[in-house]
């Protein structure tokens, strides 16, 4: 494996593919780790976790600029990034205890329990957009729930991850309790099929997905999926305009619009539409593209160059079927993978923008006639990550929001994820859920256990 700086189109560092022998080795240790994990007690794990997030802070420039270097994260972002890790770890060393809990349930039983035991190894196959949030977000709970991670990451960011297993190493944890696995993504399958492995998470594409939970399914282990998003953002007549842009655009570039739950389909009421849309082609033309090493910059190069072409094809595609093109849309000549902040106007189903997930600078704007019109863009996708819906009446965003097909709704307010609360989605979004409970019980055996 060798990652290319997005930036400068350089190669990095060579990281050697681990050979069949130390993919062995590393799945016995990890399943020796799991049986002496297992049975430490939560409040035994907790200090470990509490000591992962003081590392992230002490390490946070280091990390920052190998996340940089190697998928091109602007670094101030990169740097808030390690910051909400450490804030991840944190919360669960605080809260498993609690979360954990067994609940006991009136039933005729003298005694009726649900107890929230750990299944073992898990296989976490990872993205490399966001390369820390994504695998902590995942393993700070489930480690605090007794199970063990093996961390197949994105190619592109093996620094990275390697960095999560030294860091977790540095922490005390036990050998094997997270392990790093470098190999190809046509090696996975043989992994998710060993016995040791009782379960598997994604973050990725839909193909990913779908392929992933099918070698899961055979072998029926337990999956969680997060996948792609389009996410809507519907701006209604009456919302606090100067708010819902300055926040659309920060939704929509933010990872240079490099996020599963970035808003992309800007639906606007047609009494606003036009003020909405000149007022974002303002905010979108004034982000400076560049050197992501520099804290200026607000937009850095996209992680690859295929990304680059897929994006701009997606443009090109919905420009010929009638969209407009307001602002940028072309690719700049410049070294590195870069696409300038670019606005779509016009744009309907059956256009690429509309009907595809775009994952870079694109913003796609769409007028709805009202607020049911809006409902139903909404909804019309393949995708049910996230929604964001702007109104000052919140006894409308109380009605609406139930209907709105998709894992989280945010009023006033971007989609974003936070450890207090669940974090997932719908239709081909995926299924299960992170954070919060929920996520924390996800990779756990609910146990009734009955007392006559």
């Amino acid at each position: 494996m060798r990652p290319v700086n997005p930036a400068t189109e350089e190669p990095l560092r060579e990281y050697p593919e681990h050979t069949a022998e130390q993919l062995e080795a590393r799945l016995t240790s990890v399943d020796h780790a799991f049986r002496i994990w297992r049975a430490r007690g939560i409040q035994d794990r907790a200090p470990h976790l509490a000591r992962t997030a003081g590392l992230l802070r002490d390490d946070r420039e280091q990390l920052a600029r190998l996340m940089t270097e190697e998928m091109g994260k602007p670094i101030a972002q990169a740097e808030a990034e390690i910051d909400k890790c450490a804030w991840v770890c944190e919360y669960y060393a605080r809260h498993a205890a609690e979360f954990l809990e067994p609940r006991c349930v009136d039933t005729d039983a003298s005694r009726s329990v649900v107890r929230f035991e750990p299944l073992g190894p898990v296989l976490a196959i990872m993205p490399w957009n966001f390369p820390l949030w994504q695998v902590f977000r995942f393993a700070a709970p489930a480690v605090m729930a007794g199970n063990v991670v093996l961390l197949k990451h994105a190619d592109n960011v093996p620094g990275i991850a390697l960095a999560v297993e030294n860091l977790f190493r540095r922490s005390g944890f036990p050998e094997g309790v997270l392990t790093t696995l470098l190999m190809s993504v046509e090696r996975v399958e043989a992994v998710i099929e060993d016995g040791r492995v009782r379960g598997v998470t994604l973050t990725g594409s839909v193909r990913a997905g779908r392929e992933v939970a099918s070698q899961a399914g055979r072998r029926l282990k337990k999956t969680v999926l997060e996948l792609g998003g389009s996410d809507p953002f519907i701006v209604l007549g009456d919302a606090d305009l100067d708010t819902a842009v300055e926040t659309a655009v920060k939704s929509r570039t933010q990872n240079s619009g490099q996020s599963c739950i970035a808003a992309k389909r800007f639906i606007a009421e047609s009494g606003i539409a036009d003020q909405f849309e000149e007022a974002m082609v303002a905010k979108m033309r004034g982000l400076k593209v560049g050197d992501p090493t520099q804290r200026e910059t607000d937009i850095g190069p996209l992680a690859r160059k295929d990304l680059l072409k897929n994006l701009h094809d997606q443009v090109e595609r919905s420009v010929a079927a009638g969209a407009r093109r307001v602002l940028g849309g072309k690719r700049l000549d410049r070294k590195g993978w870069y696409y300038p902040p670019t606005v779509l106007s016009a744009v309907e189903p059956g256009m690429a923008a509309f009907d595809e997930e775009t994952f870079g600078p694109v913003a796609a704007i769409i007028r709805a006639q009202d607020a049911e019109h809006a409902v139903e863009l909404a909804n019309r996708s393949t995708f049910g990550l996230g929604a964001s819906l702007w109104t000052r009446d919140m006894q409308r965003a109380a009605a609406l929001v139930p209907r709105l097909e998709a894992g989280a709704v945010f009023v006033n307010e971007m989609v974003k994820s936070d450890p207090r609360l669940p974090f997932g989605g719908i239709k081909d979004s995926g299924w299960g859920r992170e954070l919060g409970e929920e996520g924390l019980r996800e990779f756990t055996n609910r146990k009734t256990v009955w007392v006559a």
